[in-house]
């Protein structure tokens, strides 16, 4: 079973060097932005589906792909 995916909660994405630098290829600076920590208890598809976050679907596909393809 894949140990990150687009369900798995921000903080822990980040707190991950391969996945956080997977997260800021797609979206770059949001391991930096200071509005992140606020949003590190939420999944990455709950996040996506605000606008102000930038990722529209396709992206957050590809996103999950590669996050999954890390493997535990």
């Amino acid at each position: 079973m894949a140990k990150f995916s687009m369900n798995s909660k921000l903080g822990d994405i980040i707190k991950d060097p391969k996945a956080c630098a997977i997260l800021d290829a797609y979206v770059p600076g949001a391991s930096t932005n200071p509005q992140t920590k606020l949003a590190y208890g939420m999944s990455l598809k709950i996040i996506a589906g605000f606008p102000q976050a930038g990722i529209p679907k396709a992206k957050l596909a590809e996103i999950d792909a590669k996050l999954q393809a890390l493997g535990d």
